[in-house]
């Protein structure tokens, strides 16, 4: 019987099927709609009675072939493309819930995420509650008989908290509710939320699944009677990824365990020399010793991931930290082959009220740092000479 073959393997080999051109590389499928062989042929396409493509909008090669990649990476059932990440968590919350759902949130979460649940969904009248990772006792008690979805995402964006996805998939099935995990940070190199019993998993794959800061798109991934669900909503809604950005993060797929590995192992190093300089307060990385969670992120995460943080004294340091930088990029994106400082107190996560920050640990000394391809040994004099 032959071996199954490895997610790096599937991740390169995969393809749509080889035309009559006999091409190597999967060619762009640039086209906004297809050609039906009759109107019969026409008829069951829309009637779903037949598998093909009709337009874009629903399907295309090209975002077929990256979605069948992440899923096998990602050992998903079924999965849809669309166009940014944004969307990916929009439409997994908005397809899935409906007015008077109630939604069990980790309280570390992105910015734009955090706007998404207290500027749109309460207008639909679909709430939330806010736990904390450090009181798990608290989850429990926040659901209600309305509660229908717990979202979280780990690590998380910035401060990198981990949360244990085994115990958080018990409490999600003990209550019959939907367990969605943003996987953006982590990547399926370094953790598949699947396997520890996540129903869905969604990605920007705007950041390392890109890995060179091209293009926008994100990825919902999960059970197949949840993704059609999703996918009747995103056709109708709209969210879908060009066919070009499609390519191009399938191409990047060929090379995501490969870059992954130098990510990690700069951010490690860069961490790991970091928290003796005295100019700095603290360094998060899942992969320290010194991190919180640092014997879960080891249990179930392969690697500590390319992003750290640093916590300088105040705002003024920081700003003063971030303007030095010669190598580093400034930037609020991340997951990029070139390293990025960011300040999340006043960009990613400005939106947010101090007091909100400061419940996240996002001090106005605080920067995320994600880490590129470029040569370690240079980004740290780089950093240290900023620090200095």
């Amino acid at each position: 019987m032959a071996k199954e073959q490895s997610s790096d393997t599937k991740a390169v080999r995969i393809q749509t099927q080889r035309s009559d051109q006999r091409e190597h590389s999967t060619p762009l499928f640039l086209t906004s709609s297809f050609v039906f062989d009759s109107a019969e042929h026409a008829e069951k396409l829309f009637n779903q009675e037949v598998e093909g493509n009709v337009y874009s909008r629903y399907s295309n090669p090209n975002t077929d072939e990256f979605i069948h990649k992440l899923c096998a990476l990602e050992q998903t059932a079924a999965g849809i493309a669309t166009a940014s990440g944004m969307s990916a968590v929009f439409s997994s919350m908005a397809a899935l819930l409906e007015q008077g759902d109630h939604i069990l949130v980790s309280r570390a979460l992105f910015g734009s995420t955090h706007q998404l649940l207290t500027n749109v969904f309460a207008k639909w009248g679909i709430t939330h509650t806010y736990v904390d990772v450090a009181n798990p006792e608290d989850w429990e008690k926040a659901i209600t008989s309305d509660t229908k979805m717990i979202y979280l995402e780990t690590p998380s964006n910035p401060g990198l908290e981990i949360i244990d996805l085994e115990w958080a998939s018990e409490l999600a099935k003990a209550h019959n509710l939907i367990l969605n995990v943003d996987n953006c940070f982590a990547t399926p190199v370094l953790q598949k939320p699947a396997l520890f019993g996540a129903d869905i998993v969604i990605h920007s794959a705007t950041k390392f699944i890109d890995g060179q800061g091209r293009g926008l798109g994100g990825a919902i991934l999960g059970s197949a009677d949840l993704i059609e669900k999703v996918q009747a909503f995103t056709r109708h809604a709209g969210p879908a990824m060009s066919p070009f950005n499609a390519w191009m993060f399938s191409k990047s797929l060929e090379t995501l365990s490969v870059r992954m590995e130098r990510h990690c192992k700069s951010a490690l190093f860069l961490a790991e020399c970091l928290e003796k300089h005295p100019s700095i307060q603290e360094v998060r990385y899942p992969f320290l010793p010194s991190h919180p969670s640092f014997t879960l992120a080891k249990k179930q995460m392969s690697a500590g991931g390319g992003l750290f943080t640093i916590k300088l004294d105040d705002k003024s340091k920081a700003r003063s930290f971030i303007d030095g930088l010669k190598i580093i990029s400034r930037s609020s994106n991340l997951g990029d082959t070139r390293t990025i400082a960011t300040h999340p107190a006043t960009t990613t996560h400005s939106k947010l009220h101090a007091e909100e920050r400061a419940q996240l640990g996002i001090t106005d000394g605080l920067i995320r740092i994600s880490c590129g391809l470029e040569d370690a040994q240079d980004l740290l004099r780089d950093i240290e000479q900023a620090l200095d």
